[in-house]
């Protein structure tokens, strides 16, 4: 037995999504002709309250593709310095977008609204950047699955206004901060400019990420994507998994946030272990001891069939997952607590 926890994006459609997926109706997406594609971006739209979304092949696309609706080359986008789209996007801000990242110090992948006035703050003239984009990442992954307080978000916004900045949200993990902070889709289409939700990670279908936003922006996105080499012909199978996952495999997050605390409770335990950060979703992110290689550790564990994954800087990552059984629990829980 196999015990995945490297990422939420190991897991297998279950039986009644493959169901799903194989009697979906197909047609050439590229020709706007997919009617399962049609029918998932109007729902995704739809719980955002906004105007139209668009089907992605992934989440890093559909976040390089609303940088470059948003910014020309040569401007300035805002993230926080543990952010997905700076860290984990191959440089794709600056390769395709000619962007520049001015990074904010925030705490755990979250800065605060003041830090942002101050950020943006100063004379604008021929020697710095245009500023044009804030970027935010809820959950936050190399944050350990933290989650944005929402009060703050508005404060953001109010700064993104006030200075004319688009305000875009990496929604990957969003729909495990909805449930873990009991908010809603709308309270977020509501806030932000443009939003990209992943269908394959916590959610469970095998690919695709939504980009939601206004009709303008949407189609603005629709030559992105081509231009990027995401246009998909029959590509309603994809967008049928990713239905079932919305309609059925939502609230079952909770059970994988109640599985990860049960984890950082043991760690917290463990006398190897020194220090666990905080734990609000899925995400688990723990040191060992000064004494104990980090990269060893992962080696010890994939040789008793746990497979886990460094995040540099002494950090070690568990996910947990719709494909994380009880029995690989009760298990993982019995080597942690033997390691030593």
């Amino acid at each position: 037995m196999i015990i995945n926890l490297i990422s939420d994006t190991v897991t297998k459609p279950t039986p009644e999504m493959l169901e799903v997926m194989m009697s979906a109706k197909v047609g050439d997406d590229v020709f706007n002709a997919d009617p399962t594609v049609n029918e998932l971006q109007e729902k995704v739209a739809k719980m955002f309250n906004k105007e139209a979304a668009l089907f992605f092949p992934s989440g890093t696309m559909a976040n390089q593709a609303a940088i470059k609706l948003h910014t020309q080359p040569g401007d300035r986008m805002f993230c926080d310095k543990w952010a997905h789209v700076y860290n984990y996007e191959g440089g794709g801000a600056a390769f395709n977008s000619g962007v520049t990242s001015h990074l904010i110090d925030g705490d755990r992948g979250m800065f605060t609204a003041n830090q942002l006035k101050e950020a943006v703050s100063g004379r604008a003239d021929i020697h710095v950047p245009f500023n044009r984009l804030v970027c935010i990442e809820n959950t936050t992954n190399k944050g350990g699955g933290a989650c944005w307080n929402f009060e703050e978000l508005k404060k953001i916004q109010e700064v993104t206004q006030h200075n004319n900045l688009a305000y875009h949200l990496d929604g990957a993990r969003l729909f495990n901060a909805l449930v873990a902070k009991q908010e809603t889709t709308q309270q977020y289409g509501d806030l932000f400019d443009t939003i990209s939700i992943c269908l394959s990670k916590g959610l469970g279908a095998p690919v695709g990420s939504v980009l939601v936003g206004s009709k303008q922006d949407m189609n603005k996105a629709l030559r992105v994507r081509k231009l990027f080499g995401g246009g998909m012909r029959q590509a309603g199978y994809l967008a049928a998994a990713g239905m079932y996952a919305l309609e059925n495999q939502v609230n079952r997050l909770e059970e994988d946030h109640k599985k990860a605390k049960e984890i950082g409770e043991v760690l917290a335990s463990c006398s190897y272990v020194k220090k666990v950060e905080p734990i609000e979703t899925n995400i688990v992110i723990f040191y060992v001891d000064d004494s104990i290689d980090p990269m060893e550790f992962i080696k010890k564990m994939e040789e008793k069939d746990i497979l886990l994954i460094s995040m540099g800087q002494g950090k070690i990552r568990i996910v947990t997952h719709l494909d994380y059984t009880q029995p690989m629990h009760e298990k993982l829980l019995e080597e942690l607590r033997s390691f030593l």
